[in-house]
């Protein structure tokens, strides 16, 4: 889904009337290993500080829907309509998740998993979903109200293509993650990530380019990530700028899901990110 940012923003107490809700709290189960248990009983391991509180949540939020990106990463967009439509509540659970997966930095936050958000935007894409929350509260009349401005475009809703791909063709799209892992050691077992200065990555990130194609075909085949079902995976092949941006969404959350539930490599070990803010721009 293509998300569309309209010109005004709306007012942060509108955010937080509207702000998708985490459905978890830091600090269960702890593992002794740092780690504890995420949202999906038995899935995978989260940081025992993840995720934060609903409310330094729906802080970073409000300031990420003021910017209109992410702040920590301002390759990301961040939109927030605010009516009651089934489609603008995915977009505002879509930049719900991608303000959680940036919370201190570019892909450095808090996995998918340490939240309900997946589950609620699969919810949300499911055939015959219906809007849960209630729309914005309407503003106080003003003694001499300016003209509406038209509504920004409608996002392209989400068409799994894959009773018409091939896996040839899926190769041939597949976007190029321009980055190879083991890039400048840092003795802890991380490496140097693709933006120079920014944050590291696991050695082993990324994968290579064809170990990250076959899982690309693999998830473009299932219409959604393998290793997590309820990331809706798009993959339409003609050249238009709508589609060329859904295959690098795709391409992203392969990527961040290639082992497992929100369990892969970060947006900043390829340059995914900035290839989608070129097409965005």
């Amino acid at each position: 889904m293509r998300i569309v940012r309209s010109d005004a923003p709306p007012p942060p107490s509108v955010v937080a009337s509207l702000a998708p809700l985490l459905g978890f709290v830091s600090g269960i189960k702890p593992t002794g290993t740092g780690n504890c248990q995420g949202a999906v009983p038995g899935g995978p391991e989260i940081p025992c500080d993840c995720p934060p509180t609903q409310a330094d949540f729906v802080k970073a939020l409000q300031a990420n829907v003021a910017n209109g990106r992410a702040v920590n990463n301002t390759a990301v967009p961040i939109a927030f309509p605010i009516d009651n439509s089934v489609t603008s509540e995915a977009i505002r659970v879509e930049s719900a998740l991608s303000t959680l997966q940036n919370l201190r930095g570019p892909g450095v936050g808090c996995p998918a998993v340490s939240s309900t958000l997946s589950a609620q935007l699969a919810a949300l894409q499911a055939p015959g979903a219906v809007a849960t929350s209630a729309p914005a509260p309407a503003p106080a009349p003003s003694a001499a109200p300016t003209p509406t401005p038209a509504p920004a475009p409608a996002p392209t809703p989400f068409s799994p293509t894959s009773a018409t791909l091939s896996p040839a063709q899926i190769i041939s799209l597949a976007p190029q993650l321009d980055f190879t892992s083991g890039q400048n050691p840092t003795g802890t077992g991380n490496c140097q990530g693709a933006v120079p200065g920014g944050p590291e990555i696991p050695c082993d990130c990324p994968p290579s380019q064809a170990d990250f194609n076959t899982a690309l075909v693999a998830n473009a085949l299932a219409g959604h990530a393998v290793n997590n079902t309820v990331v809706p995976i798009g993959f339409p092949t003609d050249s238009s700028l709508n589609s060329q941006i859904i295959r690098i969404e795709s391409a992203l959350s392969t990527l961040q899901n290639l082992r497992g539930p929100g369990v892969g490599c970060p947006a900043v070990s390829s340059t995914l990110s900035a290839q989608l803010a070129a097409l965005q721009g």
